[in-house]
């Protein structure tokens, strides 16, 4: 789960790439980069750290252009920062080319081991995105004639890039003396969408991962871009797009409306918000159904994503809906944290409980998931030292038992509290007097009524059903087995860690 935006426009993009980062920073806290084209040189800064501690003013008076890329980075393997891994990358041969990517690529082994004998390119990080990068470079090479680049041959280099190509990806590319790149991978499983802006001089368009990008900043919303297309957008502004995959099936990551987009945002033709309304809906039907007992004084929802679900919840059990946490908007997502110590260390730093709403009282807690139970233990604990009687837990979405293996930094089954234990087992260690799970067909049903035109989802960390069907047990373990050496520690982390790059392109 990272946030990518690519821009052209008649002014400069600086502004717009930093206001957008901004926008997408729940996508990812680790590290953050921006590039621009001006003739024929890229302007790149990159670093470690928020959007707003990355850039400052010096840098931003050096990213000149009107087009360009920017990434925000969440590690998908948890591992601590390495400065050679932050986005976007560039590689000069053949045309020069930028690229930022959200996702994980699930045949990336193999992609280096035959890039490195039979297209003879070397990978100079760990990261599946520089493979990414690598396998369209040669794609481009191997498609043009006399190193020459024009729309068929960048839609014939996607074209093979997909056959090669396995698991998830959401990309924005940079091609040096053309333009803008976008493409999605052939089931969709992350989003990307499209806007657009008139002006005096010409037409403006905005690609990113979610459409509250779009919005803020004075686009209109286009389009989402398909499972398997690639759009094209030259420095002049003129659009192309073409389906390049064989293929494709229309398979949205269900987490995107669980947790990971904003609620304002609209995805794949569904409003991020409404599905989650509706959430709350099938979750008050469950617990009257199978926990008519509890006695529930009052809803509370734990902030921010669970929001819409738990008052929706509170409506439809006519209890009264409160807010029972305060939350410090300095401290990141636990999810996103990289480090099990760092996630624990941090949730009583990031919530507070306020007495009143708890004393003496039967409360509903809200949570939109249960991944690790690291969170969610220490919140029941803080409810019952606030005063709360009964501490009751529901989950607007069905337990995590399996490895995401998509780009969403749940990669071991050791790590996930319900891959090894039951409902009950669950309660009792994140110490519940009640726990309810949300149904998987509930949840489906929940983002299909708002658009029935989604007939399938990856919903593999809740059934463990890859959608691409190219997952298997080794490959699992082999992530297993990687995650459990000690990350190495590049970077100090620091503006040592920073990254600024002119680079004069071959165009």
């Amino acid at each position: 789960m990272c946030g990518i935006l690519g821009v052209v426009a008649a002014t400069p993009v600086n502004q717009l790439l930093y206001d957008g980062l901004q926008v997408l920073q729940h996508r990812g806290q680790d590290a953050a980069g921006i590039v621009t084209a001006d003739g024929g040189r890229f302007h790149m800064h990159k670093g470690p750290g928020l959007v707003r501690d990355v850039f400052r003013t010096r840098n931003m008076r050096n990213l000149v252009g009107n087009w360009g890329i920017a990434h925000c980075r969440y590690p998908t393997a948890g591992s601590a920062y390495n400065a050679a891994e932050a986005q976007p990358f560039y590689v000069n041969s053949p045309f020069g080319l930028m690229l930022a990517h959200n996702g994980n690529l699930t045949n990336s082994e193999q992609l280096k081991r035959d890039m490195f004998l039979q297209d003879l390119r070397h990978m100079n990080t760990n990261s599946d995105s520089e493979v990414l990068l690598n396998v369209l470079a040669h794609e481009l090479q191997a498609a043009s004639t006399r190193y020459q680049v024009d729309a068929e041959t960048i839609f014939k280099a996607v074209a093979g890039m997909h056959k090669r190509v396995r698991g998830a990806y959401a990309v924005v590319a940079m091609i040096a003396g053309y333009g803008l790149l976008a493409f999605r991978d052939p089931y969709g499983i992350r989003p990307l969408v499209i806007g657009r802006n008139e002006t005096p001089a010409g037409a403006e368009y905005l690609i990113a991962s979610e459409s509250v990008a779009i919005d803020t900043l004075g686009f209109s919303f286009l389009r989402d871009v398909e499972p398997g297309e690639a759009v094209l957008i030259d420095t002049r502004g003129n659009f192309v797009s073409r389906q390049c995959a064989e293929r494709t099936m229309h398979a949205p990551c269900m987490f995107e409306y669980v947790y990971l987009a904003r609620p304002d945002s609209l995805i794949d033709g569904v409003s991020v918000y409404e599905s989650r309304v509706r959430m709350g809906v099938s979750l008050a039907d469950k617990i009257r159904h199978t926990l008519p007992h509890l006695a529930i004084d009052t809803v509370i929802p734990i902030p921010d994503s669970s929001r819409p679900a738990a008052l929706e919840l509170a409506t439809r059990l006519g209890v009264p809906y409160r807010e029972g946490f305060v939350k410090n908007r300095y401290i990141g997502r636990t999810f996103i944290m990289p480090g099990q110590a760092s996630r624990r260390k941090s949730v009583r730093q990031k919530l507070n409980a306020i007495g009143s709403e708890f004393r003496a009282k039967n409360v509903l807690l809200v949570d939109d998931s249960i991944v690790r139970g690291t969170t969610s233990k220490e919140i029941i604990q803080m409810a019952r030292e606030a005063g709360a009687k009964k501490v009751y837990f529901a989950s607007a979405s069905p337990p995590v038992r399996h490895a995401n293996v998509y780009g969403i930094d749940m990669p071991t089954r050791a790590e996930l509290i319900a891959a090894f234990r039951n409902d009950e087992e669950i309660r009792q260690e994140i110490g519940a007097d009640a726990l309810v799970y949300q149904d998987l067909d509930a949840l489906k049903r929940a983002v299909r009524d708002i658009n029935p035109a989604l007939t399938h989802f990856d919903t593999s960390c809740f059934d463990g059903r890859y959608i691409t069907g190219d997952v298997s047990a080794d490959y699992l373990n082999s992530i297993e087995a990687a995650r459990a050496r000690p990350a190495r520690q590049d970077g100090d982390g620091g503006e040592a860690g920073q990254l600024d790059l002119n680079l004069v392109t071959n165009e």
